[in-house]
Parts: structure tokens; C-alpha cells; sequence
């Protein structure tokens, strides 16, 4: 719950009804509602939110999904609409000061989806097409993620509306420490615990600890994803791509494949995807044959070699030019003669308009959100199986508590714990995905979402909130 500031009542700006379970004073600047308009930003910081309201909304894919979960639960409305809509969404306003000398004002967002089993959790990212839309659908996200995985989190997310591409580490640190400043009377360790996400890091979760502990006290467990020298857990940078694995290995043995002699591509090479080759090709045995970043991507029928792709990023800022490879682009590698698919990049990469062009048997969604209603139709109508984004990077997620665990304690647990911890949880939760998903006769992705929206409805009513 926020703390009260001075009282001063900010005034809603054309609200939609959403659900309240306190009333917070905020400060100037805190908005409620739903409501979001758009300032005049300079050219580094480009506000997507009019430009993309024409476009594909992924809001309205989480809540297709979690309708369809709703009803086949027979949730009645009220409780449906209680557990549907953000408890609370936050638009801030960052001055940040350019390394010229000119201030920017910047735009960010929290949004607090649901914290009936618990704290908000979820992840804070920098880019340039972050709207509220997106917010609120990986938000929304989270909470089924947390409640998939049994852990005790809900769901928020965050984000801010720039190229950090474009920013010096400088500009980077003080923006971080100018959005942490804005946001610190709705976080904390026992109300609201974010984590890195895309173009994020130990280091942007460093300075965000750093500055929320100038005011409450050494705060370890206000943020997770942290390097280790502060707190941060053994494990956590590779724990969303060891959970992919993990992912892929169960659904192999479901739907008979040998990992011995599938093919896969891997679309992004940052963390995720990045972990997510390495292990497969190193510790499993898997044949990657493909792997793309940002600028595009590369492919080999025969197989990649991580070691050589990770040195040709690191010389070159992309794998492109890769020996032995053949170029192709980001959309082409969704289209390869492969078995499996990895998506880990953005999100709205497998749509309507691409999705009849996959060849993969089957897709494990290492990013959040890839895949659009309209192309999940076309999957399961041509008897493509997805493994859903809520329980298949649910891995990241899972260590991050393990890691607000150590922190709240005050002891580490070593590397073998992590993963033996990790292992555990990502097996059974696949397993209760699965009997779910059979016991309605729905897809993975409508069977995770009744699973985590009948453990949230559950928490919900029993708290009487």
C-alpha cells in the first residue's frame, strides 16, 4: 500500500471504473483512472501511444485469454471483474539532465495488476514503443505467471518510453534513479519488488536499490535481478533460458520429440535468448540452427556453434556475418524448416498475418506475449503446439523470489539450490499446466490461464477483497 503524502487529492482525469481496495493520496503527478495523454517529449524520447493505437493491442489478447479461463471456471462477474482489471496504474513524468546539458522530461509507468497471493512483482523496461497498453498486458501477465508457479507474488510491470540505446551510462543512471524516485511510495519490499526486463539489468537494479534505500534504509529486497556483490542471487541471470529449457524438455516428452535429433532457432540473443541456446546446444544436446539479434540473423541446417556466435556479437555487435552462415532476417527465422521455434525478443512476433508460414512443430514462447489471438488459432488449427509465455519464462520469475527470499532472511543459498529449487518448480508447474489443459480439452496457453486465474479467484475470495 502507497504511504500518504501531504493531503492533496489529485483530481481523475476522465477515468474508466477500475476496482479500488484503499484510497491513496499521492502526490502532484501520480495519476489514477485509466486515462493517459500524451506530452510534448524531444527527439530522443518518441510517444508511441497515438501512433500505436491503431495497431495490435496486446491488452486485449491477456483479457481474450483470460475470458475464455473465466468462463470455463464459472467465475461470476463481480469476481471476474475484481481480479480482471489493474488495481492501480501510475503515469510519471522524469526530468532527466542529458550529458549537453538539456533536460528531458521522459515517460514512465507502473502499473499494479493483482496482490491477492501476494506482493506486486514484475519487471522494469526501456524502450522506445513502452505504452500503457503494453504495460498493463505484462502486468496482467504477471500475476497468472507468479500464480502459475506457485509462488507468493502478484503481478505489475513497468516501464519507461525510450531508446536507452541513445543514453550514455550517465543519462542511464539518472533516469533510473529519477523513475525509482517517482514510483518509491508504491514499492517496496513487502508491497511491490521489480526486477529487470528488456534493456535492463543488474546494473539499472543496483542503482534503482541504491536510491530507494537512501530513504527507507538498506533495501535489498526491494529489487530482484540485482548483482551478486549486493544482494542478488546465484543463478539469476540464466534463470529465464534454463526455465525455456526446461520448458521444451517436458513438452518433448509429451508430445514424443528427441531432443537428440530436433532442430531449433532461437529468435533474440540477449539474455534469454542467449542462456536458452547455450544451454540447449551445450548441456542438452540440442541442435540449434539458428539465432537472431535486433539487426537480424543468421542460419546453419547443420547447427550453430555458440562460443562462435557469442564472439562474433561481442566483435562485431551482431551475429550477422557469422562463418559458415546464411543471413536471414528476423521474420524469416520464424519461417525456417525447423522443429522447434524459440521466440525471445518482443513481443507480436507470430501474428495473423505470418503465422500460416510456420513450419516448427512446436513453439516455446521465451518472450512475453509473441504470439497474437489470431495466430494462436491458426496454430491450433493446423495442430501446432505452443507452450504459453505465462508458464514458459515463468523461470525468471521463480529464481527472483528465490533471490527476495535470500534477502528477507539474510542467508544465500548456492548455485546447486537455485536450480535444484528451479528444476522442481518449473517440472510440476508444467505438469499441472498440462493436466489442466487436458482436463478442459483447451490449448496449454487457455489451460495456464484457468490454473493461475482459479489460484488468484481462490486467494481473492478466501482474503474477502
Amino acid at each position: 500500500m502507497a504511504k500518504k503524502s501531504k493531503k492533496r487529492t489529485v483530481k481523475k482525469s476522465n477515468p474508466h471504473p477500475i476496482k479500488k481496495k484503499t484510497k491513496v493520496r499521492l502526490p502532484k503527478k501520480v495519476k489514477h483512472g485509466r486515462k493517459i495523454s500524451t506530452v510534448s517529449v524531444p527527439p530522443k524520447v518518441q510517444s508511441v501511444e497515438s501512433a500505436k493505437s491503431s495497431k495490435h493491442n496486446p491488452y486485449e489478447d491477456v483479457l481474450h485469454n483470460f475470458e475464455l479461463a473465466a468462463k470455463k471456471l464459472n467465475l461470476n462477474e463481480e469476481l471476474a471483474q475484481l481480479i480482471r482489471t489493474p488495481d492501480r496504474e501510475l503515469r510519471v513524468e522524469l526530468p532527466v539532465m542529458m550529458d549537453d546539458g538539456k533536460l528531458h522530461s521522459i515517460i514512465g509507468y507502473r502499473v499494479q495488476h493483482n496482490n491477492a497471493r501476494g506482493p506486486y512483482k514484475g519487471g522494469i523496461r526501456y524502450h522506445q514503443e513502452v505504452d500503457i497498453d503494453e504495460v498493463r498486458a505484462l502486468a496482467s501477465l504477471m500475476t497468472w505467471k507468479t500464480s502459475i508457479v506457485d509462488i507468493p507474488f502478484g503481478g505489475a510491470k513497468g516501464g519507461v518510453t525510450i531508446d536507452p540505446t541513445k543514453l550514455s551510462m550517465g543519462e542511464l543512471e539518472r533516469l533510473t534513479r529519477a523513475f525509482t524516485s517517482k514510483i518509491d511510495l508504491i514499492i517496496g519490499p513487502s508491497e511491490d519488488i521489480p526486477a529487470p526486463d528488456v534493456n535492463t539489468n543488474a546494473q539499472t537494479m543496483a542503482w534503482m536499490m541504491d536510491e530507494y534505500s537512501k530513504s527507507h534504509g538498506y533495501s535489498p529486497a526491494v529489487v530482484t535481478g540485482k548483482p551478486i556483490e549486493l544482494g542478488g542471487s546465484l543463478g539469476r541471470e540464466e534463470a529465464t533460458g534454463r526455465g525455456v529449457c526446461i520448458a521444451l524438455r517436458e513438452a518433448a516428452k509429451t508430445y514424443h520429440l528427441d531432443l537428440k535429433k530436433i532442430t531449433v532457432a532461437v529468435q533474440g540473443f540477449g539474455n534469454v535468448g542467449s542462456h536458452t541456446a547455450r544451454i540447449l546446444e551445450q548441456e542438452m544436446g540440442v541442435k540449434v540452427v539458428a539465432v537472431s539479434d535486433v539487426k537480424g540473423g543468421v542460419y546453419n541446417p547443420r547447427g550453430l556453434h555458440y562460443n562462435n556466435a557469442v564472439n562474433q556479437l561481442k566483435n562485431t555487435g551482431s551475429v550477422i556475418g557469422l562463418k559458415g552462415c546464411v543471413k536471414l532476417s528476423n521474420e524469416e527465422l520464424l519461417e525456417l524448416k525447423c522443429d522447434v521455434v524459440i521466440p525471445a525478443a518482443l513481443g507480436n512476433q507470430l501474428r495473423g498475418d505470418n503465422a500460416n508460414n510456420v513450419k516448427a512443430k512446436l513453439i516455446v514462447e521465451a518472450a512475453n506475449g509473441p504470439t497474437t489471438v489470431e495466430a494462436d488459432e491458426i496454430f491450433a488449427s493446423r495442430n501446432i503446439m505452443v507452450i504459453p509465455d505465462i508458464y514458459a519464462n515463468a523461470g525468471g520469475v521463480t529464481v527472483s523470489y528465490f533471490e527476495w527470499v535470500q534477502n528477507v532472511q539474510r542467508f544465500r543459498w548456492d548455485y546447486a539450490r537455485v536450480m535444484s529449487e528451479l528444476e522442481k518448480t518449473m517440472t510440476s508447474s508444467y505438469a499441472a499446466v498440462h493436466r489442466t489443459s487436458e482436463k478442459y480439452k483447451v490449448s496449454m496457453r487457455i489451460g495456464a490461464f484457468i490454473l493461475a486465474v482459479e489460484r488468484v479467484a481462490k486467494a481473492a475470495k478466501l482474503r474477502g477483497i
